[in-house]
């Protein structure tokens, strides 16, 4: 490795903190228009933000070009924990939190559109610490990496070594993302629509445009933030079932939601196979849960329908949003809401968890080789879309899911050593390493993660960063062969 590569990364994240500065910047407008104390406070850190940015920029400014290929993986790990440790500043400037610790766990929980909270109260927060904690997970669940594709052609930067960096194993769906600019920047206007179109319609259903506005950000990036400290239960249900309708839109391939936006037939035709699995899943879940709610539970049908649809998607979406305290519902509702964030949404969206086009291609090898046992002689692909997927591709799907396994059994180990107990243990690992945020105990349903020791809020902020970067990524900067020359 170079110097002049780190020169070069160091470049690229001061432009990436002068943005930060300047989103930071907006959040005087809620801090004026409130008159909530913070606008001084808020002022410095946007200050300061793009201080540092523009000085990071400037010093290296004529470093361009990343010649090493392993830089990509540093620079996207890097992106996400500089942009976290300056999303701290109006948690701790604003005295919202005193305790660093607790700073960074919100800020990588909202970077990450994780939506694991340590307030239990967000209510009381000033209304600028609220649209921030909002706004990290609009530009999170978007995607650092998507913004840096747009710029890279300027900043000599592989575009697919920086696309895998972020999203490791198949995705063929969303494979012309990474071709060309204009497809990443035809994504982030369906993004740009999705989020005007859904606090619009908010707005238009009753609720107050700053309600709005907080809410589409976080439903429509996955995270899970609210500005109400019970989620989304006392919004209305019309509401509730707009927000539902965000998250399963946010659920979906983007490059898939363009085609479908711009009515390309032929090319949706070839590419239904994870959405017809993600439909599916959402469907039989939808239908067990209801089921559930009102024979077990003796909620009405239409109760029941509403509660049920509207959490499984949160759940499967990895969105976090809660409607009702699901830690009272019984044992396998609540078992099938975790199986469903470690499966995620689809590939290419705003979503956490493993992914329903890996699941989907696990569940298709496994039939594969059940049925070579039966007939050795005959060969049987596997199919996706209609087209055999390559060995490579099954490779890295297995490598990314034992992966995800070994570090899903570790991260409840550690956080048993935390002092955790089991339960929560359990919850708050899946909860943290894929992007769904609630866990269960104390840490589910309208709880928080307040009572952790700082131990386990450390290390649940590591899960955060190993799920949103599909664990590869991290896993990969310490091995010694990646340091070598």
């Amino acid at each position: 490795m170079k110097r002049s590569d780190f020169k070069s990364i160091l470049r690229f994240l001061g432009i990436l903190l002068m943005a930060e500065g300047g989103l930071m910047g907006l959040c005087l407008i809620p801090a004026i228009h409130f008159s909530d104390g913070t606008t001084e406070q808020i002022a410095y850190c946007a200050v300061f933000t793009l201080a540092v940015g523009a000085l990071m920029w400037y010093r290296y400014r004529r470093n361009i070009l990343i010649e090493d290929r392993r830089m990509a993986y540093l620079l996207v790990a890097l992106l996400w924990l500089m942009l976290s440790l300056f999303a701290t500043l109006p948690f701790l400037v604003t005295g919202s939190t005193p305790s660093f610790t607790k700073a960074w766990f919100e800020a990588m929980s909202g970077v990450t559109s994780t939506g694991a909270t340590i307030f239990p109260h967000v209510r009381l927060l000033p209304s600028s610490v609220l649209l921030w904690r909002s706004m990290t997970q609009w530009f999170g669940g978007f995607g650092i990496v998507l913004l840096v594709l747009a710029l890279s052609p300027r900043l000599g930067i592989n575009q697919y070594s920086l696309y895998t960096a972020e999203a490791s194993g198949a995705d063929n769906t969303g494979k012309t993302a990474v071709r060309t600019v204009v497809t990443v920047r035809r994504t982030l206007s369906v993004y740009l629509a999705l989020t005007i179109a859904f606090t619009i319609a908010l707005w238009i259903s009753g609720m107050q445009l700053w309600d709005a506005v907080n809410l589409t950000f976080t439903n429509i990036s996955s995270g899970g933030f609210s500005v109400n400290s019970d989620s989304i239960a006392s919004v209305t249900p019309l509401q509730q079932y707009l927000l539902a309708g965000a998250m399963l839109l946010s659920g979906v391939n983007f490059t898939l939601l363009y085609l479908l936006f711009t009515l390309k037939w032929k090319q949706i035709r070839h590419k239904m196979d994870q959405l017809n699995f993600y439909l599916l899943l959402i469907v039989l879940s939808v239908a067990f849960i209801v089921c559930i709610l009102h024979w077990n539970m003796c909620y009405d049908w239409s109760e029941a329908i509403r509660l049920g649809t509207i959490q499984t998607i949160s759940a499967l979406t990895t969105t976090g949003s809660v409607v009702s305290d699901s830690m009272q519902w019984w044992t396998p509702a609540i078992f099938l809401l975790l199986m469903l964030a470690i499966c995620g949404g689809m590939a290419g969206s705003t979503t956490g968890g493993m992914k329903v086009m890996r699941v989907l291609i696990l569940l298709r090898t496994s039939r594969s080789i059940m049925r070579n046992r039966l007939h050795p002689r005959v060969v049987n692909p596997v199919r996706l879309n209609g087209r055999p997927v390559s060995s490579h591709i099954i490779n890295n799907v297995m490598v990314i899911f034992m992966v995800f396994a070994m570090i899903l059994m570790v991260g409840v180990m550690v956080l048993m050593l935390c002092g955790i107990n089991a339960t929560e243990s359990i919850g708050a690992a899946v909860g943290c390493l894929t992007g769904y945020g609630p866990g269960l105990g104390a840490s589910g349903g309208f709880g928080s993660y307040a009572h952790f020791s700082p131990s386990a809020l450390w290390f649940c902020s590591f899960l955060m960063l190993l799920g949103r970067l599909e664990c590869m990524t991290v896993i990969v900067l310490f091995l010694p062969r990646f340091w070598r020359r």
